[in-house]
């Protein structure tokens, strides 16, 4: 399975994205993965290659910072606070990854799912509701709050959400309020939560960033991988 870092242009940001391509020939599915507030790591990257490789799927994992960069704590809660103000930037970056993701060779346009992480499961969920041609988005610890009351009707594709009922940056109130809010917009939403998961529960190097909340969890994260898998299969397959 090839990957390699791939440049495109998201607005004035120069963005280096991680592209992985399945061996097998195509036309393949796709997912445009999100990463979480810090960049791009090894995390997304490796998940970006295990959706290629396992799945069978084109993935790109874009990259909303620019340069692939890897910022410290202050640098990057003020790039996402930039980000969650300014919602046109917010999706230009979303926007940006997708149609890079969209124009490889070997992706079938028809069957385009968008998954992220943290910040990034906030910007797929935004992605999907601004309409764009998505049969699946999927959140993983990622923010609930909607950009604005009724935008979710413009989801066309399913939803899968999963979080730790242990995080403290997704109360129950958010939760509860996504699930209302999907259920009047009418879009087909599965929301798994796991007992005892804390946030940034897929990351194994969560744990070392000494955060209070903020945890691996082996059990969260290998059950929500096997329900996104078949979630992907189902959707995009």
């Amino acid at each position: 399975m090839p990957s390699s870092k791939f440049e495109y242009q998201a607005g004035d940001l120069a963005a280096v994205g991680h592209l992985a391509v399945p061996s097998s020939p195509g036309p393949h599915g796709a997912v445009l993965v999100c990463h979480e507030g810090p960049g791009q790591d090894d995390h997304v990257r490796g998940r970006a290659d295990r959706i290629a490789d396992e799945l069978g799927f084109v993935a790109l994992a874009l990259d909303y910072h620019g340069g692939a960069a890897i910022l410290g704590p202050d640098a990057y809660l003020a790039r996402l606070l930039e980000l969650r103000d300014d919602y046109e930037q917010l999706l230009t970056v979303a926007r940006a990854g997708l149609e890079a993701l969209v124009g490889q060779p070997s992706v079938d346009t028809g069957r385009v799912a968008a998954i992220g992480y943290c910040f990034g499961g906030t910007m797929a969920l935004e992605l999907a509701r601004a309409g764009a041609d998505l049969r699946a988005t999927v959140g993983l610890h990622s923010g609930l709050e909607m950009s604005e009351a009724g935008s979710s009707s413009s989801i066309s594709g399913r939803v899968l959400v999963a979080v730790g009922d242990a995080d403290p940056l997704i109360p129950q109130e958010h939760v509860d309020a996504f699930r209302d809010d999907m259920s009047a917009s009418g879009v087909d939403c599965t929301v798994e939560i796991y007992p005892g998961a804390g946030h940034s529960f897929t990351n194994a190097a969560a744990d070392a960033w000494g955060v209070p909340g903020i945890a691996y969890d082996e059990a969260a994260d290998l059950a929500s991988w096997d329900s996104m898998a078949a979630f992907l299969r189902d959707t995009i397959g």
